[in-house]
């Protein structure tokens, strides 16, 4: 199969810390290169892939202070992907809205990924382009009300043998948070749950400008460096590490995240997950099992006490069996070819009137 693998331009495929869509893409890719396919990934220059890379921008947008119009390097990032259609069997758009004025224009199939959620203001164009091949990254993410062609639910995968398990955590106990300091992934609420149950907690995430108001109000004044730490942008080998030796991971979203890799990258280094439950955490925590789904956050400190009686082995074996790479590739792999096989329907019906036609 030849496949066009579209990622975002804001960062490098992968990501040196924190960009979950990016490292989707990037395993992948990858793994389809494995398998044998003939893959081009359109990313930033600095990408690091087994494909062939194009790019519009040598890096990574947001370590280009010079760049002030972003949306103008995507445009320039999409018309090189159209205007070369024919070449592919496939596009694989992880762009969101983007790509889809694009994609009706040409022969060759497009699937979107819905990496993100739905706005008032992007649904106008998902429902404009309702009709293009959609995969959503768990079921709770769907708005059935859209009416959008989700052709499956394909969750996102990791690779589990790059993380080291951890089959006890570190003494004295602590929590670990990661991801971004903002308001809907709860950092608020992971430190009040902490202070509740006496335990240090660790952070870790990046600041987006949008969220530093938030991050100076709200977070700032509770670092104390002691039961309150904040160490900065972790990159895979220091989440590892952070989350492995960890009691437990925090999760405490306000928001209905569509998938939440955080979670699966937890327990994969053996440890449980709390999480408030919303959006797809009950998709990805098996209750009791590889974690707690909590509905207040009376409950988080109370599930944190049931913790120790999980088995950090069921965690890892519950990721490896659900979310690995091999088990997401298998999933694009079978859209891939039932967007194939439409179009060769497709063309074999036009074939067939034309010959008529013809008569």
């Amino acid at each position: 199969m030849r496949i066009a693998q579209v990622a975002p331009l804001w960062e490098r495929v992968p990501p040196p810390a924190y960009g979950g869509t990016e490292l989707i893409v990037s395993l992948l890719t990858d793994e389809l290169v494995r398998r044998g396919h003939d893959v081009t990934l359109f990313a930033s220059g600095d990408s690091i892939t087994l494909a062939k890379l194009e790019s519009a921008h040598p890096r990574a947008l947001r370590l280009d202070s010079s760049v002030k119009e972003y949306g103008i390097y995507e445009l320039l990032q999409l018309t090189r992907v159209y205007e070369r259609a024919d070449e592919f069997d496939v596009i694989h758009s992880h762009l969101g809205c983007a790509s889809l004025p694009f994609s009706n224009l040409v022969k060759t199939p497009t699937v979107h990924t819905l990496h993100g959620i739905f706005t008032p203001d992007n649904e106008k164009m998902f429902i404009h382009a309702k009709a293009q091949p959609f995969v959503s990254i768990s079921n709770s993410q769907r708005e059935p009300r859209l009416g959008l062609n989700c052709l499956a639910t394909v969750y996102n995968g990791i690779d589990v043998s790059s993380y080291t398990f951890y089959p006890q955590p570190q003494d004295p106990p602590y929590l670990a948070f990661l991801g971004r300091l903002s308001p809907e992934k709860g950092p608020q609420l992971a430190i009040a749950i902490a202070q509740r149950t006496g335990l240090q907690l660790k952070m870790a995430g990046k600041v987006d400008p949008v969220d530093q108001e938030f991050f100076e109000r709200e977070i700032k004044p509770r670092i104390d460096g002691q039961q309150i730490q904040y160490l900065g942008e972790a990159n895979h080998a220091q989440k590892n590490v952070l989350m492995g030796n960890a009691i437990a991971t925090l999760f405490p979203i306000t928001w209905r995240e569509p998938f939440g890799l955080v979670m699966a990258e937890s327990m994969a280094a053996g440890t449980p997950v709390v999480a408030l439950e919303l959006g797809s955490t009950s998709e990805v925590i098996t209750h009791g099992v590889s974690g707690f789904l909590c509905q207040t956050v009376d409950e988080c400190v109370e599930a944190i006490a049931n913790v120790p009686a999980l088995s950090r082995q069921a965690c890892r074996d519950h990721v490896q069996a659900r979310f690995s790479v091999t088990r997401m590739v298998d999933g694009y792999e079978q859209v891939y070819q039932q967007l194939i096989a439409e179009r060769s329907a497709r063309n074999g019906r036009v074939h067939k009137f034309a010959s008529l036609g013809s008569k």
